[in-house]
C-alpha cells in the first residue's frame, strides 16, 4: 500500500443488533488459542441466569481489546467522574455455569 493512501473499511450495524444487548455479567475463560467472553444478564431475586451473548477472540484481539476498554475509561472518567465500584463489598455469589464449554 502506498504511504498516505488508507484503506477504508465499511462496518454494518443490522437493525437486529442496533438495539444492543443488556449484561450486567461477563465471565471469561480462554485457552491457548483463544479468550471466550460470556455476556450474562443476571436479574434481581431470580437463582437463574442466561448467557446473552458469547464473543470469541484471539488472544492477540483480546489484549487490543483490553486495551481499547482501558482507554475508553480512562475518557469517560475524564468527561463524567471516576466509576465507583459499588459491588466491590458485596458478598460473592455461587455461579455454576451449564451448557457447553468452549473448544479450541
Amino acid at each position: 500500500m502506498e504511504k498516505g493512501k488508507e484503506k477504508k473499511m465499511e462496518i454494518e450495524l443490522t437493525r437486529e443488533e442496533a438495539p444492543g444487548t443488556y449484561s450486567n455479567l461477563v465471565m471469561i475463560t480462554h485457552s491457548p488459542s483463544e479468550f471466550v467472553f460470556d455476556f450474562i444478564a443476571i436479574m434481581p431475586g431470580l437463582t437463574k441466569a442466561k448467557v446473552m451473548k458469547r464473543m470469541i477472540l484471539t488472544p492477540e484481539h483480546a489484549k487490543r481489546f483490553s486495551r481499547a476498554l482501558q482507554d475508553n475509561i480512562r475518557r469517560y472518567e475524564e468527561l463524567h467522574g471516576e466509576i465507583k465500584d459499588r459491588g466491590k463489598n458485596e458478598p460473592q455469589q455461587h455461579i455454576s455455569f451449564r451448557g457447553p464449554l468452549p473448544e479450541a
